[in-house]
């Protein structure tokens, strides 16, 4: 339609009034970056504009990229639309951007949660006539696990592992779950070991000011009869590795909304699995989509069939938009693996 403020090209969310690009997969002259995990924020662009807090992670990725920077709440104008940033809680500095022409609000999620992990900043709901949402758990089963008993769970695991003699090794991705991992470990146990993706990405974000307990980068001369007690956080593509075997007997465990489904532990061949993902479960997704009171409903990345079915059941006027994000894998990594 001509007077849809975004359109769905083979480059990615193109807004013609703005000449921009939300999320591109191919490069473009001006691309708007909702958040800076690698199927969201590509290298090759001419320009990229997202917020402030989300630029050092952007910029530890990409390198030295052409990248401007705005405040959450912050109106700009580009083109003849007005475009803001609004908080989508799903890893820090991720967001949802609105885009305004002429009293017709559009926005586009990114990746969002709407639980307030006490890490990310909190999801903020924005009113708008049409919304781009994710679908990465778009199906009844996924509901996650509070966080209140998440890390009730994790640490009881952490603590019996230990006394048994094993050594736990906990796989979550680099950028955002293995900081919010890191927020509900009870360091009292012992000590947190982490592998060198997840601790660059921690000393990134610890550099813009945000807290993190105390970790342990696993270097090749690392003893790990030198830590009793530890826990080790990796990345999934980690795990039976050289790297991992260093330790010796381990309990693997994953934190995963996959973790949901019966079967992917055992296929996993881990030991436990923790329901914990940054992108929103079943409830939310539903919730959310109401709070922002729009009619248009485009539905992305994950079960796209199954929930704009479901909208469209709702009243919404639901669609399905082909995009190439990746949603949440429990083999990806969002920064460089380091060599074993």
């Amino acid at each position: 339609m001509s007077s849809d403020i975004l359109t769905f090209t083979d480059r990615g969310i193109y807004c013609p009034l703005g000449d921009f690009y939300i999320d591109p997969w191919r490069p473009v002259d001006r691309a708007l970056i909702t958040h800076g995990h690698a199927d969201h924020a590509r290298p090759g662009h001419r320009s990229y504009l997202a917020t402030k807090a989300a630029a050092p992670v952007m910029r530890h990725r990409l390198g030295d990229i052409p990248l401007d920077t705005i405040r959450f709440g912050e109106t700009r104008q580009i083109g003849d639309v007005t475009v803001s940033f609004h908080p989508a809680g799903h890893v820090p500095g991720s967001a949802q951007i609105r885009i305004e022409h002429k009293g017709q609000i559009w926005v586009a999620s990114g990746d969002y949660k709407t639980e307030n992990d006490g890490f990310s900043e909190p999801f903020e709901p924005v009113r708008c006539h049409a919304f781009i949402t994710e679908s990465t758990f778009g199906l009844p089963v996924f509901k996650w696990t509070p966080q209140a008993q998440l890390a009730q769970d994790i640490n009881a695991w952490w603590a019996s592992t230990v006394a048994d003699g094993r050594t736990p090794l906990l796989g979550a991705y680099a950028l955002g779950k293995a900081q919010r991992l890191l927020s509900i470990l009870d360091p009292s146990i012992g000590p947190i070991l982490t592998h060198g993706a997840v601790e660059n990405t921690n000393e990134v974000l610890r550099a813009q000011g945000l807290t993190l307990p105390e970790t342990i980068r696993v270097t090749p001369d690392l003893n790990p009869k030198e830590h009793k007690n530890a826990l080790v956080l990796a990345t999934p593509s980690a795990f039976g590795t050289p790297w991992a075997r260093r330790f010796g007997t381990t309990s693997t465990a994953f934190a995963s909304g996959w973790m949901r489904l019966r079967g992917v532990r055992r296929r996993r061949a881990a030991d436990r699995g923790f329901i914990m993902s940054d992108h929103a479960d079943w409830p939310a997704l539903n919730a959310a989509i109401k709070e922002t009171g729009a009619t248009r409903i485009f539905v992305t990345h994950g079960y796209t069939s199954v929930f704009s079915k479901w909208l469209s059941e709702q009243g919404y006027d639901a669609q399905i938009v082909s995009t190439e994000y990746e949603g949440e894998s429990l083999d990806a990594t969002e920064v460089e693996a380091e060599p074993i």
